[in-house]
Formats: C-alpha cells, sequence, structure tokens
C-alpha cells in the first residue's frame, strides 16, 4: 500500500516538514490545519473564525483527495483555552451531519502561530 502526499493551494501550506495530508488505501490523515487564511497566510480573528477558517481548511484538502466532510470519521481539536468549547462546537456542529464523527478535544498549552484552534481528522476517500 501506498503513501500519498495530499497538497492544495486552497489550504495553507505546511510550515514544516510534513504534508497537508496523506492518503494511504481507502483513509485521509489531515495534518492539523490552524485558523490560518490560505491567500494571506494570516491567522483569522478570534476563535470563531479561526475555527471556520481551520475546518475550510480541513475542508479542501479533503476534496482535494476526492473525499469530503460527510466521510470524516474522527476529528482532533486543539484548544488554546477549553473555555471556548462551546463557541467551537457550534460551528463545528454546521461542518457534520449525522451520524458525527468521532471526536476528542483537549486544551494545549500553545499552538503553533500562536493560534486558538487546529483541527485535524481521519476520513474516508469517497
Amino acid at each position: 500500500m501506498s503513501k500519498n502526499a495530499i497538497s492544495t493551494t486552497k489550504a495553507p501550506g505546511a510550515i514544516g516538514p510534513y504534508s497537508q495530508g496523506v492518503e494511504i488505501g481507502d483513509l485521509i490523515y489531515t495534518s492539523g490545519q490552524l485558523g490560518l487564511d490560505p491567500v494571506t497566510g494570516e491567522l483569522a480573528e478570534g476563535v470563531e473564525k479561526q475555527t471556520v477558517q481551520s475546518l475550510q481548511n480541513v475542508q479542501a484538502i479533503l476534496e482535494e483527495a476526492g473525499s469530503g466532510m460527510d466521510k470524516v470519521i474522527k476529528t482532533t481539536v486543539f484548544l488554546k483555552d477549553l473555555a471556548d468549547f462551546t463557541k467551537v462546537n457550534e460551528i463545528y456542529s454546521t461542518f457534520f451531519t449525522e451520524p458525527y464523527p468521532a471526536r476528542s478535544a483537549v486544551e494545549v498549552a500553545r499552538l503553533p502561530k500562536d493560534g486558538l484552534v487546529e483541527i485535524e481528522v481521519i476520513a474516508l476517500k469517497k
């Protein structure tokens, strides 16, 4: 089984030695996506806008791989402040439908570029 990198200009480029996503077999793994605008490279303002942008970045990577948000089976949400969980959850729920993916959400000490939220997913290929 070969491992193929996924790359799209519709999501921010990697800021280190990693791929935006990797496809292996019928699975797609995305790297954690910050709320970075893929055009400007700047973080969106506030946790709500960063959450939207993060999920749009995930969506762009999945679409590049021929998948979509409806094929996500597991997500991990990293939060700078767990007090933002409710705000993030409200936005998150607009990107997914039932049956919802399995999910973990954790508070972390710091995210790259001092982001407020980072989201990674595992999805099935269509």
